[in-house]
């Protein structure tokens, strides 16, 4: 099931080709991976507030 994304969104940056089922979710977990990623970065500068900067 997709959480972070919303397929029609997905379907429309994918421009011109079918998506697979399956890709939403793997392309999730990877969205879910690069949030936690820069939501560690926010926190080792001092911030509680995520930025472009922290992708």
């Amino acid at each position: 099931m997709v959480d972070v994304l919303k397929k029609s969104g997905v379907r429309d940056a994918a421009d011109g080709v079918n998506v697979g089922s399956d890709f939403y979710d793997a392309l999730d977990e990877e969205v879910k991976d690069l949030i936690a990623r820069a939501v560690e970065r926010a926190d080792e500068n001092g911030r509680k507030t995520v930025k472009a900067r922290d992708v």
